[in-house]
């Protein structure tokens, strides 16, 4: 399963690239995909890249999400863990 991950744009970088703020850790990633980006905007980020420009809203509904699932802990992988 992909799961893509809300982050806020920090910086824009001339490569293409940019710094973004994921519950707290700095990650820099692609905005190939996402040219129009500004700092202070929230993408959606999978596998390295900004996929989309998203709305604060939508971002930290979405972070809120994920963190109730952590706090279940893991899912199971397979059949045999269940």
């Amino acid at each position: 399963m992909c799961l893509g991950v809300p982050a806020r744009v920090l910086e824009l970088n001339d490569d293409q690239t940019a710094v973004v703020d994921v519950q707290g850790n700095q990650v820099k990633v692609s905005v190939v995909l996402t040219p129009e980006v500004e700092a202070g905007q929230h993408v959606l980020v999978h596998a390295g890249f900004a996929m989309e420009i998203i709305a604060e809203e939508e971002a930290l509904k979405t972070m809120a999400l994920l963190e109730e699932l952590m706090e279940y802990g893991e899912m199971p992988s397979d059949e045999h863990e269940r």
